[in-house]
């Protein structure tokens, strides 16, 4: 298990293809090359302005350092004015622990569910009963954000995974995504 940040981007009008062509470019790898494992990129199915992407870390150590490198380095440095003129709010960010999620190749569509349960063993028999290894099942990530220049939503405890399932009787939010492709 890893740390994830599920991140969903809101962007402006139109500007969705100009960051996904940016971050292809420039930022996949920019980041890989400081650590940081970048999962599945998507197009939000129902909002053309939404841009939705995972990135995976070993631990939180690894997770503050990796970021303090990828921000303060040359290509943000480089290319940050250009990603930040594509976005409205970039703070809708989960922080959770979970095998991460990269698409198999050739999917059209992903859905997404983030649930929010009453607690954990109420959810224990529903995931037994619905959820297997491919869902790639995520829960909220407790412990505090040690990089406080990209804030992460706190006070929440979910459940999100991926893949078709049978909604699950809490509240939760259904997201039909299209997986970027190079």
């Amino acid at each position: 298990m890893s740390i994830v940040e599920f991140r969903q981007y809101t962007l402006r009008p139109g500007a969705r293809e100009t960051l996904i062509e940016l971050f292809e470019r420039e930022f996949v790898t920019g980041q890989q090359a400081v650590g940081i494992t970048v999962g599945g990129r998507f197009r939000d199915l129902d909002d053309p302005d939404r841009f939705v992407w995972l990135r995976a870390f070993p631990d939180m150590a690894h997770r503050r350092r990796a970021l303090e490198a990828f921000y303060t380095g040359p290509v943000w440095r480089e290319h940050r004015d250009a990603a930040n003129a594509t976005m409205i709010d970039s703070d809708d960010v989960l922080l959770l622990r979970g095998p991460g999620f990269e698409p198999e190749p050739g999917l059209r569509e992903v859905p997404a569910t983030i649930c929010h349960p009453p607690d954990a063993p109420s959810f224990t028999p529903y995931a037994t009963q619905h959820l297997r290894p491919h869902h790639a099942l995520h829960r909220t990530e407790h412990a505090e954000n040690d990089y406080p220049l990209l804030p992460v939503r706190a006070g929440e405890d979910v459940r999100l995974w991926f893949g078709p399932t049978e909604a699950p009787p809490w509240p939760a939010r259904r997201l039909r995504l299209a997986p970027v492709t190079r």
